[in-house]
């Protein structure tokens, strides 16, 4: 039996959902009191990852909690993965200089 994948949709507004366990691609997350009751994960999306519910464009705003918290680097279809290599923060701009799945600064050598 399959895993139940689900996410949340904070605000309806948003155009993100936060992944509450890890989404592999061909499931269908249930978003539960969302805007749209489910959507279709097209890429891996680790656990408390955001995953985007509609196609994003490059240079638009990334929406969660109903604010804008980044602006899309690359175009993000509906269903994908939205981090650090398709994002960057309007809050840190250090955002593209984390790695992608460590967080860790790339932009620094420690010795």
């Amino acid at each position: 039996m399959k895993e139940k994948q689900t996410a949340f949709q904070i605000d309806r507004a948003d155009n993100v959902a936060t992944a509450l366990t890890a989404l592999i691609p061909g499931g269908t997350a249930l978003l539960g009191d969302a805007a749209t009751p489910e959507i279709h994960a097209v890429t891996d999306v680790p656990l408390g990852h955001k995953i985007a519910l509609r196609d994003i464009r490059n240079g638009e705003d990334i929406i969660k909690y109903g604010v804008v918290i980044g602006r899309a680097t690359a175009d993000i279809p509906s269903g994908s993965w939205v981090h650090l290599h398709v994002m960057r923060s309007i809050y840190d701009e250090r955002s593209s200089h984390l790695d992608v799945n460590t967080g860790a600064p790339r932009d620094t050598q420690y010795q």
